[in-house]
């Protein structure tokens, strides 16, 4: 991330915002949150169950000058979310932007119906949590694959099957309160993009699909890597938001309804 910041991520343009970005502990969401943090926003760092790597997140975080916190939570446990946010709210007095980056669905062990439950389930639960902290005219950002988010018109790896389908509710459902979100001036934006290099489920997936993730590659000429792909979600958190709430990363042309399409982000 050596490279200049665009204009709306520069130091201090955020400067008095905050930002809670769900699954935050590594990855994509660690990323985002360093993005948003060099730009002066304040962060919440929200993981599932390792506070050491968390705490890592933060402290690089408040290396910029800003404030942060590690909250522990279970999105799929409904105390569990309230306690999170009212953690924010004593810090921080209420947030700006929320970025839903959390998901999952093939880790074993976790029941069947464990991708709706945190894919959907959980995203609106979280969602109908935040807006009790969520500041009028804050943006919610959900991040999505384009194998859940074209999965109606092209079929997925069936390892993914299920997790494309539990994320495509999720957003559906999350699409639905958009007119409810506008009379408070909350703007919801879909961030999807293709599999993404180096993350936990690039990793499941090449590990029960040997070979899937460059067989992906070579179709669709590059992968973004994480932090190439937070660097888009961390913009769709502060840029204008498209005209029809869903900002598209990388290409996009093999997905059915999505020929011809434009999209945004390095090599679209």
């Amino acid at each position: 991330m050596s490279e200049t910041p665009p204009a709306a991520l520069a130091p201090g343009s955020l400067t008095g915002r905050t930002a809670l970005v769900t699954g935050s502990s590594r990855g994509i969401g660690a990323a985002t949150v360093a993005l948003l943090a060099s730009a002066g926003a304040d962060v919440v760092v929200n993981y599932r169950a390792k506070a050491p790597r968390a705490e890592k997140v933060v402290a690089a975080a408040e290396a910029q000058g800003v404030e942060a916190i590690a909250v522990q939570a279970d999105l799929t446990d409904a105390a569990s979310l309230a306690a999170m946010f009212e953690a924010a709210r004593a810090r921080f007095g209420g947030l700006d932007i929320l970025v839903m980056n959390a998901s999952g669905g093939m880790e074993s062990g976790m029941g069947e119906d464990y991708a709706m439950r945190l894919n959907r389930d959980a995203q609106v639960a979280l969602l109908d949590a935040a807006l009790e902290v969520l500041e009028d005219g804050a943006r919610v950002v959900f991040v999505t694959s384009h194998q859940a988010h074209f999965i109606r018109t092209t079929p997925t790896m069936p390892e993914y099957e299920a997790v494309a389908l539990s994320k495509r509710a999720g957003e559906d459902a999350l699409r639905e309160r958009i007119p409810a979100l506008a009379e408070r001036g909350i703007e919801l934006v879909v961030v999807s993009g293709d599999m993404i290099e180096g993350t936990i489920t690039a990793t499941l997936l090449e590990r029960a699909n040997p070979g899937a993730i460059a067989s992906r590659r070579e179709e669709a000429g590059k992968l973004y890597d994480v932090d190439e792909f937070a660097r888009e979600v961390a913009l769709a958190a502060v840029e204008p938001v498209p005209a029809d709430s869903t900002r598209l990363v990388g290409d996009v042309s093999g997905f059915g309804d999505a020929e011809g399409t434009q999209s945004t982000g390095a090599g679209a």
